[in-house]
């Protein structure tokens, strides 16, 4: 993304923790901060997950959703929702079709070694869609405020 253009976010439909679909068009005129996470329960996703927790009634005020994606079963987040309190959407994306089309997928190398996996990388995504800003190389830590900073200086 360059200057003023804007990319078009890609479209999902997804179950939740709880088994209900959810798809992009369900978050039209909402602001959406779409994250991705290579796995439930883990600690740097249990982190960056409770960073969003934690700041999830200041985000909602602003008129953020959060939605959090990864490779993992319903029933994995389900259990991951509890043991956190988890209190935003989980979607599953068993197939890593979703994340496959916002670059959350696919070869990287970590010490060395190359791998396919998960990327840990969010996108906060405007009304009409459009994806306003990319986080391509996330820390868990401070992450849900590092968002919510952004968010402010741009309204």
């Amino acid at each position: 993304m360059h200057g003023d253009e804007m990319q078009k976010a890609p479209d999902f439909s997804l179950p939740d923790q709880n088994g209900a679909l959810h798809s992009l068009a369900d978050y039209a005129g909402k602001w959406l901060v779409l994250y991705f996470y290579p796995e439930d329960d883990t600690p740097g996703c249990t982190i960056e997950a409770c960073g969003f927790r934690d700041d999830s009634d200041v985000l909602r005020e602003k008129g953020l959703e959060v939605v959090g994606i990864s490779k993992d079963s319903v029933a994995s987040h389900a259990k991951f929702a509890d043991k956190h309190r988890l209190n935003f959407t989980l979607l599953s994306d068993e197939s890593k079709q979703v994340m496959e089309a916002y670059g959350a997928w696919g070869r990287q190398k970590n010490y060395g070694i190359e791998y396919v996996g998960a990327r840990r990388k969010t996108f906060l995504i405007n009304p009409d869609g459009e994806i306003v800003k990319e986080y391509p190389k996330v820390i868990a830590a401070g992450h849900s405020g590092r968002v919510l900073r952004d968010f402010e200086a741009m309204k």
